[in-house]
């Protein structure tokens, strides 16, 4: 546990680190970043001072303890300048966590009159969020097999089975084209209008798929299509797989099932609605086309951006916008939501099942990437499944208890877990806020967020008794 300790205490030096660096950036707000690095380095000094720096592997019991706690100490250092610039405690963990965790809901309005350094830690949070979760997802679920998880590998991953560092430096090749599609849409952002400060934040927060705006009418404030197709674009490209860019650069191998998957569901949703909004609301096909890809994709991507009130688009928008927020991007990427590959996955059992019941002498095998899918995987999905959807009802239910009407409590529970960011209804919806959620509704939606990330059975398993006697 020593060894965990060390790894929580380098966190937060890091942290420190970029605080220190804010308060040299942004002198309106340097005081606040200033006490904060004192606290955070003061605790994280303390961590590393009594922690095992001997230790040279993981094994995947740590793995789990590691995540879990690193996501939480990153939350609750991230809130701390958001708690000592003006939020309340339970406002600026949500901010925090809903920064972190690439979800995107916000307690913040106000947000064109805000102080850049705010605005700029919020979008640092969800880029060390969108790392964090390249590296979670590529270097530690698959190894450690969670929600099926184990059929997402790639040659690093496979060879990091028994040693974390193989599949370590595969995680460094997708932080290095992360970064270079955040400056290559950074700079995008830029020729399209956008000023340095907002194209850098905007970058930040579209490759994350997090949707942190730095203005009360989200990426709406900007009113132009070539910065809406050119989000969308850079949305679904944080939504893919990172293996996939390194395997087109290094092989030139195109070819992935759950990216082809992707695009064929975001561009079908997003003509389905451009016609309903062409024969509904009198606009023009292209205008149509692309508010709907945008805000599709935001959603399906788990962004959160949104350029118009599409709950305003009429029942049957708001429940394909509502249906949309459980499918999320693809595996090894910075999206969250079920995952397009469990998905497949998901709908491949059921094709099976059913082939059993009119053939059921003949042998049925599910493939997915031209490989077979083994019991254990189909088990892993369907284990998440129940786990994720069973979450959402037991947040749902917690909210509803806690006074919220149930479509914001339902709502707000499945965008929680799911890591989207704007509900479904007049209070949570893209044109609203969680700000009138009381103190408890909104911690209890932090936790979701932090489940959702960590795809619940990385800390669920820490709740076992017999986990932690096999330390």
């Amino acid at each position: 546990m020593r060894f965990v300790l060390l790894i929580n205490g380098m966190a937060l030096m890091a942290f420190a680190a970029l605080m220190g660096l804010m308060a040299l950036l942004y002198p309106a707000t340097a005081e606040v970043f200033e006490e904060a690095l004192l606290i955070t380095g003061l605790v994280g000094g303390l961590l590393v001072t009594v922690s095992d720096t001997h230790r040279q592997s993981l094994r995947p019991r740590d793995g789990f303890v590691m995540t879990a706690s690193v996501w939480m100490t990153a939350a609750l250092a991230g809130g701390l300048p958001l708690w000592l610039w003006q939020l309340s405690p339970a406002d600026a963990f949500f901010e925090a966590m809903s920064g972190l965790t690439t979800t995107g809901s916000t307690v913040m309005s106000g947000l064109d009159t805000t102080p850049r350094g705010i605005l700029m830690w919020r979008a640092l949070l969800e880029a060390m969020g969108g790392i964090g979760f390249i590296v979670t997802g590529v270097a530690l679920l698959p190894i450690l097999k969670v929600g099926g998880m184990q059929l997402f590998r790639t040659e690093s991953s496979e060879q990091g089975e028994k040693e974390f560092a193989s599949a370590a430096r595969f995680a460094v090749a997708t932080i290095l084209v992360y970064f270079g599609l955040m400056v290559l849409c950074a700079a995008l952002y830029g020729f399209g209008g956008m000023s340095a400060f907002d194209a850098v934040t905007h970058a930040m927060a579209t490759l994350s798929t997090g949707g942190y705006s730095n203005y009360d009418a989200s990426f709406g404030h900007f009113d132009s299509a070539f910065l809406y197709y050119t989000a969308s674009v850079f949305m679904l490209a944080g939504a893919m797989p990172f293996a996939w860019f390194i395997r087109m650069a290094v092989r030139g191998v195109f070819g992935s099932e759950q990216v082809r998957m992707l695009l064929a569901f975001v561009l079908g949703v997003s003509a389905i609605l451009a016609f309903w909004l062409v024969e509904t609301r009198g606009w023009g096909f292209e205008e149509a086309f692309r508010h709907s890809l945008f805000n599709v994709t935001s959603v399906v991507t788990t962004t959160g951006f949104a350029t118009d009130d599409y709950i305003g688009w009429g029942p049957f928008a708001a429940t394909v916008f509502f249906l949309l927020t459980a499918v999320g991007g693809c595996t090894g990427s910075t999206a969250g939501g079920a995952k397009m590959m469990r998905w497949v996955v998901f709908f491949r059992a059921v094709g099976r099942e059913v082939r059993r019941l009119y053939a059921p002498h003949v042998t049925v095998v599910a493939r997915y990437e031209g490989r077979r899918i083994e019991e254990d995987v189909f088990s892993g999905v369907a284990a998440f499944f129940a786990l994720y959807f069973g979450t959402v009802a037991t947040l749902a239910w917690v909210l509803a208890a806690l006074g919220l009407d149930p479509l914001t409590a339902i709502s707000g529970a499945l965008t929680a877990v799911a890591n989207v960011g704007p509900g479904v209804g007049p209070i949570i919806g893209p044109a609203g806020n969680f700000a009138p959620l009381g103190d408890w509704a909104k911690y209890a939606l932090s936790i979701g967020m932090y489940l959702g990330r960590l795809e619940m059975m990385t800390v669920l398993v820490l709740l076992i008794p017999a986990f932690w006697r096999e330390f």
